[in-house]
């Protein structure tokens, strides 16, 4: 059968018509995103940590909010995603993204019906099994799929998302996009600079008529989960050392004065019973997440935080004639965050400002923000580069620190004040979270999606 051309538009009743909507999955190191072509938000946002009890033949993995956050016996918690955003454990990545989706979007996969425990047992009058039938559909056999990945995934990594797609899933149609691209088109810009921090990864990536400029493309990991290490470190240095209590351990508390001791009653959990070491790390950056929503800020300038004003005081002395900052942890600790709050994040700026010990060194000044948006538009044409600065696309969930946006702008201003600076971040939330989903939402949902998808063989 002769393939279908790209010039002639599909009929309703196939995978590009408007009876079946395409499927968009972004998966990322804090979470995955999934959702139908052409809505604003996604409608399944599931973690990518995934829960593992037991051991043997009696080990079993637990996706979703529910399972993970539930303290069950040797719960121990693990993440498929690597530090730089690409799959590291593709048979758990499989499993965990066949979860978003058919948890929330489409049904899961129908069992057999002579063993779902619907039927009588087989007395031998049963139909017998066929040759070179599968046993069950799959659950995606009637909705185009595509997927967001990084600016700088593989060759192996591309090949075996399309293996997944369209043999384990029976996707009709598959397409990767790239991330920083995606993103560009949610903002509703073909050419821009996407600036984009998530959890694990701050990545720039150079976006010139609707494709990315591979070789410009760079990335570092002071993102979000750097920032919870310095808050860590920032915790355990104080005088006294501020407790990180998770909710799950607070049985009861008791209000307290600011900077007093907390008085709570804690739950305690025998040794057979309790989860595993993983399992707190995670609830702990639960509570750090919280932390650095209500409280971190990024220092707003002029010049950084470290740097000396006319009166030769530090800008961070200078912060603490500001106004702080109360937090509360979850067994009753409390305390007002003043200049401090606003050092966790500094590092991403200025590599000497990041804390440090044995065990978590300073990060390198080439992975600083400023210095990766050197190296990104030093490898781009003379001629697109002012366009580039014109169209700065700031996204990802750790961009919503308060006063980051203001930051970038000042640090491009300072390395390019000849060009003109302008700076597109969404002041809507979700927007900023899920701009790479919102951008393959769009291009999903447009009518020309089948002349750029790839098609399956049973298809072709």
């Amino acid at each position: 059968m002769a393939a279908q051309s790209s010039a002639i538009p599909p009929s309703n009743a196939e995978y590009g018509g408007d009876e079946i909507s395409a499927l968009v999955l972004d998966p990322g190191y804090s979470s995955t995103r999934a959702g139908f072509a052409g809505e604003d938000v996604p409608k399944s946002v599931t973690p990518s940590y995934y829960g593992t009890t037991g051991s043997g033949s009696d080990r079993k993995h637990l996706f979703g909010d529910n399972s993970v956050h539930n303290p069950l016996p040797g719960l121990s918690i693990a993440n498929p995603m690597s530090k730089d955003g690409t799959v590291e454990d593709w048979d758990v990545a499989t499993n965990l993204w066949e979860y978003a989706i058919t948890s929330r979007l489409t049904s899961a996969k129908p069992g057999n019906p002579l063993t779902n425990g619907l039927n009588n047992k087989s007395n031998g009058d049963q139909d017998i099994k066929m040759e070179n039938v599968e046993e069950q559909e799959k659950p995606l056999e009637e909705n185009p799929l595509l997927i967001t990945e990084s600016g700088w995934n593989g060759g192996r990594n591309r090949e075996k998302s399309i293996e997944i797609a369209m043999e384990n899933w029976g996707c009709p149609a598959f397409w990767l996009g790239r991330s920083g691209a995606l993103a560009a088109f949610s903002a509703g810009k073909p050419s821009a600079l996407v600036l984009d921090i998530g959890a694990s990864t701050l990545s720039l990536t150079p976006v010139h008529d609707g494709l990315i400029l591979r070789k410009s493309t760079v990335h570092s990991p002071l993102a979000g989960n750097f920032i919870s290490q310095q808050l860590r470190l920032l915790f355990s240095t104080s005088q006294p050392p501020i407790p990180l209590t998770p909710h799950y351990l607070v049985n009861s508390k008791t209000p307290v004065d600011a900077g007093a001791p907390p008085n709570a009653t804690y739950r305690n959990f025998p040794p057979h019973l309790s989860p595993h070491p993983s399992f707190r790390l995670l609830q702990e950056e639960r509570v750090l997440t919280e932390f650095k929503e209500s409280v971190v800020q990024v220092w707003p300038g002029p010049g950084r935080l470290s740097a000396h004003n006319q009166n030769g005081l530090t800008n961070e002395d200078v912060a603490k004639s500001y106004p702080g900052r109360p937090f509360e942890m979850p067994d009753g600790w409390n305390q007002m965050f003043s200049a401090e709050r606003y050092r966790p994040a500094e590092g991403i700026f200025d590599a000497k400002m990041a804390l440090s010990d044995p065990e978590n060194p300073a990060p390198l000044a080439s992975q600083t923000l400023p210095e990766l948006i050197k190296q990104s538009l030093a490898n781009v044409d003379t001629d697109i580069k002012p366009h580039l600065l014109s169209n700065v696309v700031v996204t990802g969930g750790s961009s919503l620190l308060h006063g980051f946006t203001d930051r970038v702008n000042q640090e491009l201003m300072m390395l390019f004040p000849a060009p003109r600076v302008r700076i597109s971040a969404p002041g809507n939330t979700a927007e900023r979270r899920f701009a790479s989903w919102i951008g393959g939402s769009i291009l999903a949902s447009l009518g020309t999606f089948h002349q750029v998808s790839a098609l399956s063989p049973l298809l072709a």
